[in-house]
């Protein structure tokens, strides 16, 4: 009940309130669900790329999305800027120790309800061509890192183009 003497409302809906254990706060459901939640981290970048690509299945969900944060690559089935992911179940996710992803993207010529070629490009001048339907890993191209890419430091014996 609301006292007279401009006290405030009762019926006021908090969406963030502060206890003695720390914040409490009510986030939409995208990024309530996200997973591994990464803390900001002010001194270095984790660059974050995005990848469509469209299947043409018979459900009409054919839209996938494939994005990487830092050593982490996921793939969803894309619903639309109206209905989130569900981020809780990825098609296929992948943890990478010696690298990281730094692009990547996915042959739209080839690309069918069962199978979808993506290729992969590493920070340390690795390409990797995967099929996150089937969750097949098929080749690693210039896995000796002879050949660098233009974001790293040349090797002493030249850069091979």
């Amino acid at each position: 009940m609301a006292t007279e003497g401009g006290g405030k409302e009762m019926s006021e809906i908090k969406t963030q309130f502060t206890t003695r254990e720390g914040l409490y706060k009510l986030l939409p459901h995208s990024e309530y669900s996200r997973p591994n939640r990464v803390p900001f981290n002010s001194q270095g970048s984790n660059p974050v790329r995005v990848s469509f690509v469209n299947l043409n299945d018979q459900s009409g969900n054919g839209d996938r999305l494939c994005f990487n944060v830092g050593r982490e690559l996921y793939f969803y089935i894309y619903k639309g800027v109206r209905k989130a992911a569900d981020l809780s179940k990825p098609i296929d996710k992948r943890i990478y120790k010696g690298t990281q992803p730094t692009c990547h993207d996915f042959n739209h010529l080839t690309a069918t309800a069962e199978s979808v070629s993506l290729l992969v490009g590493f920070s340390a001048g690795q390409v990797q061509l995967i099929d996150p339907i089937k969750k097949e890993t098929s080749k690693l191209f210039n896995e000796e890192g002879l050949l660098s890419s233009p974001n790293q430091a040349s090797s002493p014996g030249g850069t091979v183009v």
